[in-house]
């Protein structure tokens, strides 16, 4: 028998980097919707935030019609206390919401608004779409206005035709004052109502086993209290306390000296995703949940800050793990599991994974080994199923990762449960990649690895989103063979980063593009596609390693229904490919002509790379073929074979 393939160990890496959540999976189409946006400053150890209260918010048609301001006078909640004040100085005047790129909404399809707002004397308004140049382009209706007490209004705009970079406008038809907060805009088909449709369907057509999340970097923050905290992700949404995204100033600390302004110092988190969002996305996605947890430490890049191990203040951070759990799994009667029936999901989340750190090593300052026991002591005395992920650091060439593994590595075969896999990352050239597929046939079988974040990283000189070619792909794609033939020893994979808006990025390449109207799968993507689909659970010896000096790699596994057959071939020239060499229960795979099977290929030039222009230019291929013993595979291709 093979080596057994772990059950859906092809999944998801997520981060809001790239402006992928707020502005892209986030479904929410309005820029800074509860007026708490902050500006963010500074380089590392010297990181401050200005209130840029009013951004993305303008008055209209311009001052003077209408005045804005933000006040904290009157708040909806404590939590988020400033609200927007809006003084009309002429009827049918008001202000409106940049949106990132503008409004895209297609004809006929409608969009949900709900606001809060309070007058003194009752107000109409109206919300819509305008074009830039003043023109409505939605079917909407008036709303009044009554009482000077918080209240949610609820509307809907439907677009009287194709909608390209609309403006979000409100109108108030009399002269006067009036109070907003806490606005939200989502197209009707929002996945569950808050993820967008087409990226989710790109992550629900991999089929993945698990997603990590929420990081990332973004546990960590570039300091301690811009960390990722999940306790203020959940509950009612108006109540979660937004926060600046540290990717917000990504890039201040370069060869060119230190910035104090970089490129998106607005880019910020409304937490209207948090870890029950993310939960639901889970189960919406049908793969396991992968959260992981500060440990007291911030971006160990970026930042000196932590909480020293021995000081009563670290033990809060374990019992945000504990506490994590109780929420996703615990019953009804306990606390955290109440709330999360109170939000409306009453079963358990059956969470069985959790990281404990996200990207951390081991200074004579920082004792994270120290750190992680700690964690998995407390995690395991009060829940012994669960299985807690380690870190190797931020690499797997230096001293940090081979420390990491000094210490892992003894305890994990000492304690089979210390560690279920440790978290290991590379970002690396297409040349490694080749050079090292046989890097995990020389573990200790006794190891066991979650590749947490890795991709090609080639073509520097190219725009961000044309550094996903299929040269990169090609590279990737091989080096997985080796994840897949020592899946003894790597349990779980996932490409990083996941998601990356055209023209806000901070990291590429990228596996999945998209603007406010179109998305579209790199050809990493469809490499990411055929291992998370066509990867059976049982693997199947195969012998082509000669094969290896021209680039070409070939992996096989089945499970109960299917034989996959991969061939990559990333050298030069056309390769036959001997199927009847490939032994399944002692038998030929194949022997004799095959009239019809299942064929899936990816062809295409190194440098070719997909768009929003030409989305599928390198993609998966499905044909139904014909086949004998001899299968040829051709220059720069890759493909699958399913009997």
């Amino acid at each position: 028998m093979g080596k057994t393939i772990s059950k859906g160990m092809f999944g998801l890496f997520f981060e809001d980097i790239n402006y992928g959540l707020d502005g892209g999976l986030h479904a929410e189409m309005l820029e800074n919707r509860s007026f708490e946006f902050l500006e963010a400053h500074g380089h590392k150890c010297n990181y401050y935030q200005k209130g840029a209260y009013l951004y993305g918010w303008n008055a209209y048609p311009f001052v003077g019609k209408s005045e804005i301001s933000v006040s904290d006078n009157e708040s909806l909640n404590e939590v988020n206390p400033h609200y927007l004040v809006v003084k009309t100085n002429e009827e049918n005047a008001g202000f409106s919401n940049k949106a990132y790129d503008g409004i895209y909404l297609e004809a006929g399809k409608s969009a949900n608004v709900s606001f809060y707002a309070k007058v003194k004397e009752n107000k109409t308004v109206t919300v819509n779409i305008f074009s830039q140049g003043g023109k409505k382009l939605c079917h909407s209706e008036e709303i009044t206005i009554s009482g000077d007490n918080w209240k949610k209004y609820e509307t809907k705009i439907t677009a009287k035709k194709d909608i390209e970079r609309g403006l979000f406008v409100v109108l108030i038809k009399e002269k006067g004052e009036v109070l907003f907060d806490q606005f939200r805009m989502y197209p009707e088909d929002a996945v569950l109502g808050l993820f967008r449709k087409d990226l989710c369907e790109l992550l629900k057509d991999l089929k993945p086993g698990f997603m990590r999340f929420p990081g990332g970097c973004v546990v960590e923050g570039n300091e301690l209290s811009n960390r990722y905290q999940w306790k203020l992700t959940v509950g009612p949404s108006e109540e979660r306390k937004a926060n600046w995204n540290r990717w917000a100033v990504h890039g201040n600390d370069d060869d060119k000296g230190n910035r104090d302004l970089g490129d998106f110092p607005y880019y910020n988190q409304t937490l209207g995703i948090g870890f029950y969002e993310y939960f639901l996305l889970c189960e919406y996605l049908g793969c396991e949940p992968l959260p992981v947890m500060n440990v007291g430490l911030a971006c160990q890049y970026q930042s000196d800050q932590l909480i020293d191990s021995s000081a009563p203040e670290f033990m809060e951070y374990v019992n945000d793990a504990l506490d994590l759990i109780e929420f996703a799994n615990g019953d009804t009667t306990t606390k955290w599991g109440a709330l999360r029936a109170q939000m409306g999901h009453e079963e358990s989340f059956n969470l069985k994974f959790i990281g404990i750190g996200n990207e951390q090593w081991e200074t004579k300052k920082i004792d994270f080994f120290h750190r992680y026991d700690v964690f998995e002591k407390a995690i395991h005395e009060k829940y012994p199923e669960i299985k807690c992920c380690g870190s190797a650091g931020p690499d797997v060439t230096s001293d940090h990762y081979r420390e990491a593994w000094d210490n892992f590595s003894p305890k994990m075969k000492a304690k089979s449960d210390y560690s279920y896999a440790v978290d290991e990352h590379y970002y690396v050239s297409d040349n490694w990649l080749y050079d090292n597929v046989h890097m995990y046939d020389y573990y200790d079988r006794h190891r066991k690895v979650f590749a947490g974040e890795y991709a090609c990283h080639i073509n520097p000189d190219r725009a961000p989103e044309k550094r996903n070619s299929f040269g990169a792909a090609l590279a990737e794609a091989a080096f997985m063979t080796g994840l897949e033939k020592n899946a003894d020893v790597v349990l779980m994979a996932s490409y990083a980063p996941l998601f990356a808006r055209l023209g806000y990025t901070q990291w590429q390449p990228d596996l999945i593009w998209f603007d406010a109207s179109a998305s579209y799968g790199t050809p990493s993507y469809y490499v990411q596609k055929i291992y998370s689909n066509f990867t059976g659970t049982e693997l199947i010896d195969v012998d082509f390693d000669d094969l290896e000096k021209d680039r070409v790699y070939v992996t096989a596994s089945k499970d109960d229904k299917h034989v996959y057959v991969k061939i990559i071939n990333a050298g030069a020239k056309d390769v036959d490919i001997d199927l009847s060499k490939i032994l399944v229960d002692g038998k030929p795979l194949v022997n004799g002509m095959i009239p019809e099977l299942q064929l899936y290929t990816m062809k295409g030039n190194v440098d070719d790379c997909n768009s929003i222009e030409q989305p599928q230019k390198v993609a998966l291929v499905s044909n139904k073929v014909s086949i004998d013993s001899i299968y040829e595979s051709v220059s720069n291709s890759i493909a699958v074979i399913v009997l």
